[in-house]
């Protein structure tokens, strides 16, 4: 794909350096890195997966009451299980911000970062990139199965993000926290196209 607009992406880093604590913002570098590599074996724009990555967290450190306030002064949608839990709050108003505080406005960038947690039925390839890429990039060590899932990532890209989701909700099963639906919803639509994709 062309790249259709160019991006600082050294201001980016800078501006988002401030807002993140050091161990974030190597998170951040990870999944910027990995979703850039992602792009390149999956033939989607670098530079959009790149900058999908440096934002995809960069309202992760915010308080959670601010959070609450800032999605309720935006009329950003905030869901019973959300206001519970506003940490889950981070992928939406990351979206919100990236477009206020960091002026980047294309669409599928946006898009990306607000389903980076939950997925969403028949998402995109950078969608899928970036949820991928915040789960298997260096720094990450604890996951299951993750050196199985990052080869998986650059061959079966629909497998990998099953597994993904499966383990997330195995996850949060165990220790019993509430879970976004759409999570569910996700697993469900890709574990169905890939019984259908078998079954031909």
């Amino acid at each position: 794909m062309i790249n259709t607009e160019a991006y600082d992406k050294e201001k980016l880093r800078k501006k988002i350096k401030r807002s993140l604590d050091h161990r974030r913002y190597n998170h951040t570098l990870g999944v910027a890195y990995t979703a850039a590599a992602l792009a390149m074996r999956y033939n989607e724009d670098i530079e959009k997966a790149e900058v999908a990555g440096l934002l995809h967290d960069c309202a992760k450190c915010m308080d959670a009451e601010d959070m609450l306030v800032l999605c309720d002064k935006h009329r950003i949608n905030v869901t019973d299980v959300e206001r519970r839990n506003p940490f889950l709050l981070h992928a939406k108003l990351g979206g919100f911000m990236a477009m206020q505080t960091y002026n980047v406005n294309d669409k599928q960038i946006i898009s990306a970062i607000i389903n980076h947690t939950t997925g969403r039925p028949d998402m995109n390839m950078l969608e899928k990139i970036l949820l991928i890429a915040d789960y298997i990039e260096p720094n990450r060590m604890k996951a299951p199965r993750l050196k199985e899932i990052r080869h998986m990532a650059f061959s079966e890209i629909d497998k990998a993000l099953v597994l993904i989701l499966g383990d997330t909700l195995d996850y949060l099963n165990s220790i019993q926290g509430e879970k976004d639906d759409m999570t569910q919803k996700t697993f469900d639509y890709y574990s169905a196209l890939q019984k259908e994709n078998i079954n031909g």
